[in-house]
């Protein structure tokens, strides 16, 4: 049996460093060694190491007196790169503040990461929760109408793949595991240009998304709109918020 041929240019102990640096999210904002080496999997002699020179290069901060460990402010400075890297950012970001004066509801910058989505930009209303204000935020795909609109302009064998391979994962009790019911949701999607999702990942939250398409006609983002149920229903949706979310997405 031939081996596969290995990555000369991999670097291990990078990866493992990344990997430390992988743990934080927003459910382990603060990590001892020993929950790092839990998360990683890695042996707690290397987590030492690496979280140490990960501190010593300034990529985490650690408390003195508990001893744990917490993402620094270098995080920042990375993200604010990444704005500046990618233009489709500084193209979308005027069109969405005028959306979201327009609207007076949350409007987000939704990009394809992988399988999932992530919200590169987000724009809250008064309303908005701290957790739907912060950017960064990734959801499976499949699962929300932004990923779903991105989608639908995939070629069908691809779009199929997708549909078929695709990790999704329950955030509420309504959120669809049926994949043929979002095999329904996509193709209505691919019809109509935009898509509308309900109570997927927050109760009574409705998403609405249209796709802003490449040169090429495939989706790599989407404008997504989220709003209350209590406020909304499809009909003022449709006419009140849909026109101009494809006239944004459009536009970018």
């Amino acid at each position: 049996m031939t081996k596969p041929k290995q990555n000369t240019l991999f670097v291990a102990s990078l990866a493992k460093g990344l990997r430390i640096l992988r743990a934080f999210d927003h459910t382990n904002t603060e990590l001892s060694l020993a929950a790092m080496a839990k998360i990683t999997g890695l042996d707690k002699s290397a987590v030492q190491r690496l979280a140490n020179t990960l501190h010593v290069e300034g990529m985490l901060d650690k408390d003195p007196v508990t001893r744990l460990y917490r993402p620094s402010h270098a995080w920042l400075r990375m993200a604010y790169a990444y704005y500046w890297s990618d233009p489709l950012i500084a193209r979308a970001m005027p069109k969405l503040i005028d959306l979201s004066q327009r609207l007076g509801e949350t409007v987000n910058l939704a990009q394809l990461s992988g399988q999932d989505i992530i919200y590169a930009a987000r724009l809250p209303c008064t309303r908005t929760i701290f957790a739907a204000s912060v950017p960064g935020r990734s959801v499976p795909a499949l699962s929300i109408s932004a990923g779903q609109v991105i989608v639908a302009t995939f070629p069908p064998e691809e779009r199929a793949a997708a549909i078929r391979d695709w990790h999704l994962y329950p955030q509420t009790h309504r959120t669809t595991m049926d994949r043929a019911e979002i095999s329904s949701q996509i193709e209505s999607a691919a019809q109509n240009g935009y898509a509308i999702t309900y109570d997927q990942m927050i109760l009574n939250e409705v998403g609405v998304a249209c796709v802003i398409r490449s040169p090429d006609g495939r989706g790599r983002a989407a404008v997504h709109c989220s709003v209350s149920a209590h406020h909304w229903d499809d009909a003022r949706i449709k006419a009140e918020i849909l026109p101009w979310l494809q006239d944004t997405a459009n536009t970018i």
